[in-house]
C-alpha cells in the first residue's frame, strides 16, 4: 500500500520550484476568466464582497493574508490596513516588517492600493528604513462567474522610492495578480497567483519572481473569526537566486466596530528557508473622503 506523504512533497516541490507552474496557472486562469466575462449575459451581479453591494463603511480586510480577495471598497471610500510581523529565520537573524496598504476607491469596480513598508534597517540594526512604493488597481472583471467566482486582476508597478540602498531592490518592477474569490458557505476563499517582472541587472534581486496563495477566512462566535492561508514563493535565478518557499498562516480575526478589525497570529515554513513569524494588525474603513454626492451612490 503507498503513502501519500511522498506525493504530497513532490506537490510542493513542484509548485514552490516550477516558474512554469505558476505561469502555467496565470495563463490559465486568464484563458478562463476571458471565456467567462464574454460568455456572460446580462448585468453582472454584484459581488457580496465588495462594499458598494453592502454598507460602504462596513470594513472588508485583506489582511492578515498574504491574499488578496476580489472585493473592491466602494468610490471615494478610504480604507487602511496597517500591520507588524516580527520574523525570525534560520540563522536567528530577527526582523521587523511593518506593512501599510492604504485602499481608495476609484469606481464601483476598482479601486487604488498604495503600499510601502517599515522594515528593521540592518546597518544599524535598531533602526528602522522606508521601502520602495508599491502602486496598484484592482479591478473587478466579474463576479460569480462559474470556476473562477469573483475574479480581479492587479496590475502593480514598484518605484525605487525606498529611504535606504537596504530597504529596497533599486528596481522598478512590473507585477500582475490574478484573484480568484468564492463563497463556500460560511467559508471565504480567495486563490491567487502572481508575476513580477524587474527591472536591473538581477544583481540586486532576481528579474522574475512569482506568488501562490490560497486563503480560507470562516466565523468563529459573532465577531470573533479565523483565517487559514498556504502560500509560496517559487524559486528564482540568477546571482540572488533562492529556492523557492512555502508557508502557513493562521490566526484569530475580530471585528471591533462595523468599521474597525483586528488580527493576530503565526506564520510557520512548510518548505524552505521561509522564516517563523508572528503578526498582528488592523484595518480601519476611514469613510468617504469625496463629495456627498459621490458618498451617496
Amino acid at each position: 500500500m503507498c503513502s501519500v506523504r511522498p506525493a504530497l512533497r513532490d506537490i510542493v516541490y513542484i509548485i514552490v520550484n516550477s516558474n512554469w507552474f505558476l505561469r502555467a496557472s496565470v495563463f490559465g486562469l486568464l484563458a478562463v476568466a476571458t471565456s467567462s466575462i464574454l460568455g456572460a449575459q446580462g448585468p453582472a451581479t454584484q459581488s457580496t464582497r465588495d462594499s458598494t453591494a453592502r454598507d460602504p463603511n462596513s470594513v472588508q480586510p485583506e489582511r492578515p493574508t498574504v491574499a488578496t480577495h476580489a472585493g473592491t471598497v466602494a468610490r471615494g471610500w478610504f480604507e487602511l490596513e496597517e500591520g507588524a510581523e516580527w520574523d525570525k529565520a534560520a540563522d536567528g537573524k530577527r526582523t521587523l516588517f511593518a506593512p501599510m496598504n492604504l485602499k481608495i476607491g476609484l469606481a464601483s469596480r476598482a479601486q487604488l492600493n498604495v503600499l510601502v513598508n517599515l522594515i528593521t534597517d540592518p546597518s544599524p540594526a535598531t533602526s528602522l528604513a522606508v521601502s520602495d512604493f508599491t502602486f496598484g488597481i484592482k479591478y473587478r472583471l466579474v463576479d460569480d462567474a462559474p470556476i473562477i467566482g469573483d475574479f480581479a486582476i492587479l496590475p502593480a508597478i514598484k518605484l525605487p522610492w525606498a529611504s535606504t540602498l537596504s530597504a529596497g531592490t533599486g528596481t522598478t518592477d512590473f507585477s500582475l495578480l490574478l484573484v480568484s474569490s468564492h463563497q463556500l458557505g460560511a467559508v471565504a476563499m480567495d486563490l491567487n497567483v502572481g508575476q513580477t517582472w524587474r527591472g536591473g541587472d538581477g544583481t540586486r534581486a532576481p528579474k522574475m519572481a512569482s506568488l501562490w496563495t490560497a486563503s480560507f477566512g470562516f466565523p468563529i462566535d459573532g465577531p470573533l473569526g479565523a483565517v487559514a492561508e498556504v502560500f509560496g514563493y517559487p524559486r528564482t535565478t540568477g546571482p540572488v537566486g533562492a529556492k523557492g518557499t512555502a508557508a502557513l498562516l493562521t490566526g484569530p480575526t475580530y471585528l471591533v466596530r462595523e468599521w474597525l478589525a483586528v488580527d493576530a497570529g503565526i506564520i510557520v515554513p512548510i518548505a524552505g528557508e521561509q522564516a517563523h513569524a508572528i503578526y498582528a494588525g488592523f484595518v480601519w474603513n476611514m469613510g468617504c473622503a469625496a463629495t456627498r454626492s459621490i458618498c451617496r451612490e
